[in-house]
């Protein structure tokens, strides 16, 4: 069996070839495509707490290619150390789990207002209308941006996470650049203005974060807000999307979840574990490796996969099975080691109460009319339509109308006499 993670069958359900590489070439190379893939717990393990043996430094030219942004600056996502070290200490100052959890309440409004804009009509699309659009402006609003320019950082936003997730032709990447440049142009102003100025927002934490008598560099504080834009938005758009879509494949775990909402941070880890918004990042071989009895050479590109190690029965018993009150512990969701996710509080406070407000607000959730296309990545996971269908929130009062029989044709009939269709909105 050949891994190829282009193939549109792989990209729509990659769990069967993670178990065939785990079972019969847990260290494998992957032609044509030159990279070795590592589908194993122990073995991705053991390449994410080995920074001097597998390198990070391959990230950004691997996510970004010819559009790299900060060629000349410390990324901390493709750094090791102790240029890593510096700068994830420095970061951490500004960037704690405390400040996460001090924005849930401004988060909850934002998700009751998102879902209120789709409660009444019976269907949406879960991800443009609530996944996609939550961690953007949480992210704007934690960097400080301008309200008048909120409509430009969602471009830039969009086209910026767009040169991650998918494939770029030429016009696109031409439009990417200009949305980068606008990016820059945009937020070392903000910077020069948050030095003389600070304000309660990230930028002026970070460009004041100080340890032991080093800075951030105003590249550095570009590059970790451009991170932050990539990281922040990707992560958690595909975290959201991929829990409903577990929860409309298993309506028994549906049900439990819909009646029991303390089972919501179980859900999330579940979710983390066995369908993970990102499925591996790029490292580099520094040197020789022997790894799972085969020798990587020197300057390889290795792919650690976590979506396969999450589904390895040597650390999680029967794998394949969704159970929202199962031990997660130890799970890859976001990554091991000294590059474990930042953001990764953030994610899940609002992964965690955007689906409290969804299951609250919208009763008996089905799959919507529409076909849920997958974020195109080797890297990330994830819908980027997901249309639902649900009992409809009359707005007056907040109760909820049951969708109405189908008719003959296989249509329902809406209020009024309408026919009503599900899916995208």
């Amino acid at each position: 069996m050949q891994y190829n993670p282009l193939d549109p069958a792989v990209r729509a359900n990659p769990y069967p070839s993670f178990a065939h590489l785990r079972e019969n070439s847990p260290v494998a190379l992957v032609e044509p495509f030159g990279f070795w893939a590592v589908s194993r717990y122990d073995d991705v393990i053991n390449v994410l707490r080995s920074p001097a043996l597998f390198s990070s430094a391959t990230m950004v030219t691997s996510l970004l290619g010819e559009l790299q942004a900060f060629p000349d600056a410390a990324v901390l996502i493709a750094s090791d150390p102790p240029v890593h070290t510096r700068l994830r200490s420095l970061v951490n100052r500004a960037f704690t789990p405390r400040a996460a959890a001090d924005l849930e309440p401004r988060v909850r409004v934002l998700v009751d207002d998102l879902v209120a804009g789709f409660a009444d009509r019976g269907s949406c699309d879960v991800v443009a209308e609530l996944a996609m659009p939550l961690p953007v402006i949480v992210i704007a609003e934690l960097l400080g941006v301008d309200p008048a320019r909120r409509v430009e950082f969602k471009r830039w936003s969009d086209d910026i996470v767009g040169a991650v997730a998918g494939m770029m032709d030429g016009t696109q990447q031409e439009r990417i650049r200009g949305s980068i440049a606008a990016f820059m142009e945009y937020f070392q102003e903000v910077m020069d203005e948050r030095r003389a100025h600070p304000r309660a927002d990230l930028i002026s934490a970070l460009v004041q974060a100080e340890e032991q008598g080093q800075v951030l560099s105003t590249r550095e504080v570009l590059a970790f807000t451009f991170l932050l834009l990539i990281a922040g938005n990707e992560t958690t758009t595909n975290l959201i999307g991929n829990a409903v879509l577990a929860l409309l494949a298993h309506p028994a775990e549906l049900a439990r979840v819909q009646a029991d909402p303390s089972l919501i941070p179980g859900l999330v880890e579940e979710t983390l574990r066995y369908d993970a918004p990102v499925q591996s990042l790029f490292r580099r071989a520094t040197r020789d490796v022997v790894l799972g009895g085969v020798t990587i050479p020197e300057g390889a590109t290795v792919l650690p996969l976590y979506g396969s190690a999450n589904r390895d029965h040597r650390r999680f018993p029967d794998p394949d099975r969704f159970d929202i009150t199962r031990d997660t512990h130890g799970h890859l969701g976001f990554g091991q080691g000294i590059h474990f996710c930042v953001g990764a509080p953030l994610a899940r406070l609002e992964a965690r109460v955007a689906l409290e407000a969804l299951l609250r607000t919208c009763g008996s959730l089905a799959p919507g009319e529409g076909h849920v296309e997958r974020v195109e990545s080797i890297l990330l996971r994830g819908p980027k339509t997901l249309p639902l269908r649900f009992d409809a929130v009359l707005p007056s009062s907040g109760r909820t109308t049951p969708r109405a029989p189908r008719t003959g044709g296989g249509r329902r009939v809406g209020r009024r006499g309408r026919g009503r269709r599900g899916g995208l909105c």
